[in-house]
């Protein structure tokens, strides 16, 4: 179990009255204390054992019965005035109860208030019974926030790499522009592709459940992971590439144990798809009623603006790759276990920071809720290492004294909310109302942090990787494909410098 450490509590559960006639009391003083005994009970977890004596008992029901005297009622006895072995008869069973929920409720408030608790102890309160005489011993589990020592946070390395837009990311940037403002479109002929939209019937048949859930007509986009109603299928472009109209799929997935949705959360589900319609994306045409639409005269000042925009996109990488080194500086430098209930606990909260962060990193809903499925779909040792950056940086916040001011928050919500067109009143009552708000403050709270470590962090500028690099580096890969080629059977991949120069880009 661990070693195992013993306290007396400091306070008495509640100071009570033994009557000898209605109203009067005993002083505090003569309250005996708990006794508590808290224990390691694994990863993030402690073990309270707590016993209340017989003599806090007792004056707890004498208190109990005192009150219930003073409103009580029983024929033939005025009001305040009824024997306690009326009382006991009448009323014993109810009053026993609510004097062992008081009780337990305050003994158990009293011995966490100086652990640092995740959530609500676990305690089965039908299964405690009070003793006729003697002591009330019992005890419960309850998560606890890890116990860890920070690093330096002085001097941390940091790289910090040049970018300047090129060309071709503008012309992909443009490309997914028109993306956004295009059609989903019937395909007519062929199979579905890796970007397609599937409108499929769908039936799931959870792990123990009796019958199978049909889900109707549902829209699936087919991307390498991606989910079929609620449910997170990784490789789903595999599984439904190159299939028509007509066709029936069908898969069995085992649902992470880290997943945000309950009922799913470490399950095996059947899935069967059978499709009814495909759908790809046809991008929208440059023209006189696109620039219209995104506000610009012609296609010379939409490069333009593109680039603006990018540049101040990159800026924002290199500092988002910066404050990843300064994660990874403390991630590598900080060890604690975490148990898994704790992970799949906080999968919730971690899904509604990362929303945040990337809602104020400017980015349109569209690119939002795509790298969301990416995360809601993430492997428990992703999980994981969200959930100790979230205890790491809250820690190095009560180290760097980092505080944030409501001045602060609603100045922060009112940029957003220029950045998003709405008014930051609005927007405020809708992430109060959501439940973001919390995570907002967070965010804004962690971001302060970041930004003190940077004050004096060690950061050393380099130069981006060169596309000739890469292009050798593609070289390479291409060789070792010709020879898992050769090995299989399957033909190579062309050769040549447009192909090259394709790998290159991407």
């Amino acid at each position: 179990m661990g070693e195992e450490e013993t306290t007396v509590s400091e306070e008495a559960t509640e100071t009570v009255d033994e009557e000898v006639k209605v109203g009067e009391e005993q002083p505090e003083s003569a309250t005996a204390k708990n006794i508590v005994t808290i224990e390691n009970a694994g990863p993030c977890r402690k073990k309270v054992v707590i016993e209340i004596p017989e003599e806090t008992i007792r004056k707890a029901t004498d208190k109990q019965y005192n009150e219930l005297r003073r409103e009580a009622v029983l024929p033939g006895f005025r009001k305040g005035r009824a024997p306690r072995r009326l009382l006991e008869k009448r009323f014993g069973k109810e009053t026993g109860e609510q004097i062992k929920l008081k009780l337990l409720a305050e003994a158990s408030e009293a011995a966490v208030k100086d652990l640092k608790v995740i959530g609500e102890p676990d305690i089965d309160y039908e299964k405690i019974e009070m003793p006729a005489a003697g002591a009330m011993k019992f005890d419960f589990e309850v998560e606890v926030r890890p116990e860890f020592d920070l690093p330096n946070l002085e001097g941390i390395p940091v790289k910090r790499t040049k970018l300047e837009v090129a060309e071709e990311q503008i012309d992909r940037e443009m490309e997914q522009m028109r993306k956004l403002a295009g059609m989903w479109t019937p395909r007519e002929e062929g199979a579905v592709e890796v970007g397609d939209q599937v409108i499929a019937e769908v039936g799931i048949k959870l792990e123990g459940a009796e019958e199978e859930e049909k889900l109707g007509e549902t829209q699936i986009f087919v991307r390498p992971n991606g989910f079929v109603g609620a449910v997170p299928v990784e490789k789903l472009d595999e599984l439904l590439a190159g299939a028509k109209t007509g066709e029936k799929k069908s898969t069995t997935v085992e649902v992470p144990k880290t997943y945000v949705r309950e009922e799913y959360r470490g399950k095996k589900v059947d899935i069967s798809i059978e499709i009814k319609d495909i759908k790809w994306l046809k991008p929208a045409e440059l023209d006189e009623a696109f620039f219209k639409r995104v506000g610009v005269e012609d296609g010379d000042e939409l490069r333009e603006r593109t680039q603006d925009s990018l540049q101040t996109r990159l800026e924002r990488q290199s500092r988002t790759e910066m404050t990843e080194h300064i994660f990874k500086y403390l991630l590598d430098n900080t060890d604690f276990d975490l148990p898994l209930d704790v992970v799949g606990e906080q999968a919730g909260t971690l899904l509604q920071r990362q929303y945040m962060n990337l809602l104020s990193r400017g980015l349109t809903r569209e690119q939002i809720e795509e790298q969301m499925e990416q995360l809601r779909a993430g492997s428990e040792e992703q999980a994981k290492e969200q959930l100790k950056t979230f205890f790491i940086m809250d820690k190095v916040a009560d180290k760097l004294e980092i505080e944030v001011t409501p001045e602060e928050i609603n100045g922060r919500i009112a940029q957003l909310a220029l950045n998003q067109g709405q008014r930051p009143e609005r927007m405020r009552e809708e992430m109060a109302r959501n439940g973001t708000l919390t995570q907002f403050e967070l965010e804004v709270r962690q971001s302060k942090c970041i930004a003190k470590m940077f004050e004096s962090a060690k950061i050393t500028e380099v130069e981006p990787e060169k596309k000739a690099k890469k292009a050798k580096k593609s070289k390479k890969d291409s060789k070792e494909s010709d020879k898992k080629a050769a090995s299989t059977g399957e033909k190579p991949a062309k050769k040549g410098k447009s192909a090259a120069k394709k790998k290159t880009e991407d």
